[in-house]
């Protein structure tokens, strides 16, 4: 079975970092079956509903290494924080005109 290993991006719609510090081991997803008399999609996969949080890195390799899983780790990116100031919405250098 394949799993990835990552550390998830915060939501939008949140501005905290909660779940952004735990690796996330999930399984790849699997192709999609079509039910020909419903038309429904589904899948016999019972793997892909379960996630499993690590504090570590190498704790989430091991697991997959235990459990004979290969596995691809996919690094976090760098998020860039600019600090902002209230007082920037007003000063003179602003590029674009205030209006109110």
């Amino acid at each position: 079975m394949k799993v990835r290993i990552l550390k998830p991006a915060k939501s939008a719609m949140q501005s905290g970092l909660a779940n952004t510090k735990e690796w996330l081991l999930e399984s790849e997803p699997s192709p999609k079956q079509m039910d020909l008399l419903m038309g429904w999609t589904g899948s016999r996969d019972t793997m892909q509903q379960i996630q499993l949080w690590f504090p570590t890195l190498e704790e989430a390799k091991a697991h997959a290494e235990r459990n004979g899983w290969q596995y691809t780790v996919e690094q976090p990116n760098a998020r860039q924080v600019r600090p902002k100031a209230y007082a920037d919405n007003f000063a003179y250098t602003r590029v674009g005109r205030w209006t109110h």
